[in-house]
């Protein structure tokens, strides 16, 4: 009998946005969570790829010899379009990811020329271009009714296959707002050639390296000074410079310099609404169990149990998992009551169609112990869906109450690898959300300065930054 010939598959372009996760739009994340595999540019957050379904190809262009500012890309870029078009033709569901915008200085007109010689559909999927989030993130406007009309955005770095330069400079300095993408490397040169085209040398001028994110800096100076000026404040790409009258709007509109900045350790979920600003940089990362026999040996048994206690998100999306895997759902938890440490907690139970019986006010181990304590648990069977590394506290304190307590590990919590070079003096406050979080922020940026607040859940996470002397 014939296999059944592979069908082509759609391809998307995807734009990521710049400056962290949450810019992707809400129909790019949909479309990334359906792929079968990820093509990404390396300045996409990785943090992006976790939306990725299960058993995900994700392939990184770096591996491909695409680099964000190399000379010789053109070989680079002919096997990133194969590797695209071999995909969609074996049926895989393939997502292009790019940094920023597909069209805007992405070289998404290649892969799209690509995909249309060979007949495979495509679609493109608009994200936040770099310009945006600089705007956004430095307090200044690209346009404004009395500084500028009109913008223009301009790469500092052309393809160097060209016989001369595409640019005319002199329109250019005519514009009301320019933005510079990739100029670092020729931002003297780029300098002198507006000024010769008759921009003022007083024009202002801000340069925002690393926009929206954690390491974003912000340098300011005018057209005459620029060059000195990346220089000395150490301008590092990515980066975009913002030349117009609007750029001295910054002083006034940065409300990412004013805002108290607090950089949030923790794995959850955007906070907002709150004073101040919160910078995500997680300092952990969850990954599956290598071995879940014993895990399914408890879950094929689980009406055994009066509660389930879920101490974090992650225990219930692994707990729901294996139960999925087993061929089991919501209605095997039928009488059985069911705790969360929290409301982030709680609401992922709610996706899973489970309402839980217990939510404590005081979102820790603590808040959760005290609410367990009113509830008669003598002889009863407790099953607690943990970390690898969990810290014993709450299931010593059941078993107190004369329950009969089951912990079994649900997923693993480790240190991130690819952790940034961060100015930790650049924050007013860090937020640490579990002990495992106090531990690897000190081998990797070691103590907390004094200048810089520490702010702790839960008054485990508290005594292990004692133990640990985070503090000068």
């Amino acid at each position: 009998m014939k296999k059944a010939a592979l069908k082509t598959q759609k391809v998307y372009l995807v734009g990521a946005g710049s400056g962290g996760p949450g810019l992707i739009t809400v129909k790019g994340r949909e479309i990334l969570r359906q792929a079968d595999m990820v093509v990404y540019d390396y300045l996409v957050d990785k943090r992006l790829l976790e939306e990725a379904k299960e058993g995900a190809e994700l392939i990184c262009c770096d591996t491909l010899g695409k680099k964000c500012t190399a000379n010789g890309f053109l070989d680079a870029q002919t096997k990133i379009n194969d590797l695209i078009i071999q995909k969609a033709r074996a049926g895989k569901r393939v997502v292009r990811l790019k940094g920023g915008d597909p069209f805007i200085f992405s070289r998404g007109s290649s892969e799209v020329e690509a995909l249309i010689k060979n007949g495979i559909e495509f679609e493109i999927v608009p994200g936040v271009t770099a310009a945006q989030v600089a705007s956004c993130f430095a307090g200044v406007p690209l346009t404004d009714r009395k500084r500028a009309s009109s913008v223009v955005f301009v790469t500092g770095h052309e393809d160097p296959t060209k016989d001369e330069s595409a640019i005319d400079w002199n329109s250019i300095a005519r514009c009301g707002t320019i933005v510079l993408y990739m100029a670092v490397e020729n931002i003297a040169q780029i300098a002198d050639r507006l000024l010769n085209a008759g921009k003022p040398g007083d024009t202002p001028v801000v340069a925002v390296s690393h926009a929206g994110g954690i390491r974003q800096k912000i340098a300011k100076a005018t057209l005459k000074t620029l060059p000195e000026v990346v220089e000395k404040e150490t301008i590092t790409p990515p980066a975009v410079f913002i030349i117009g009258e609007v750029a001295a709007l910054e002083k006034r509109f940065n409300w990412f310099r004013k805002n108290r900045r607090v950089l949030f350790t923790g794995l959850s979920d955007e906070r907002a609404f709150i004073k101040g600003t919160y910078l995500h940089l997680p300092l952990i990362r969850i990954e599956p169990m290598p071995d879940y026999s014993a895990f399914d040996q408890y879950i094929e048994n689980i009406r055994q149990f009066d509660w389930i206690v879920f101490t974090s998100r992650y225990g219930v999306e692994y707990f729901f998992r294996r139960l999925k895997h087993l061929g089991h759902d919501a209605r095997t938890l039928s009488n059985i009551h069911i705790a969360a440490i929290g409301n982030s907690t709680r609401r992922h139970l709610e996706k899973h169609g489970v309402l839980a019986d217990l939510v404590p006010e005081d979102e820790s181990s603590e808040g959760l112990l005290r609410e367990i304590k009113k509830i008669d648990l003598k002889d009863k069977k407790v099953f607690l869906p943990r970390s690898d590394i969990s810290d014993k506290g709450l299931t010593e304190g059941i078993k107190k109450l004369q329950a009969k307590v089951i912990s079994c590990d649900a997923y693993r919590n480790v240190m991130p690898t690819d952790l940034p070079d961060i100015d930790i003096e650049s924050f007013d406050e860090v937020m640490f959300t579990s002990p495992s979080g106090v531990r690897n922020f000190l081998k990797r940026y070691g103590r907390l300065p004094k200048k810089v607040k520490a702010r702790f859940i839960g008054k485990v996470t508290q005594n292990e930054a004692l133990r640990c002397h985070l503090l000068d």
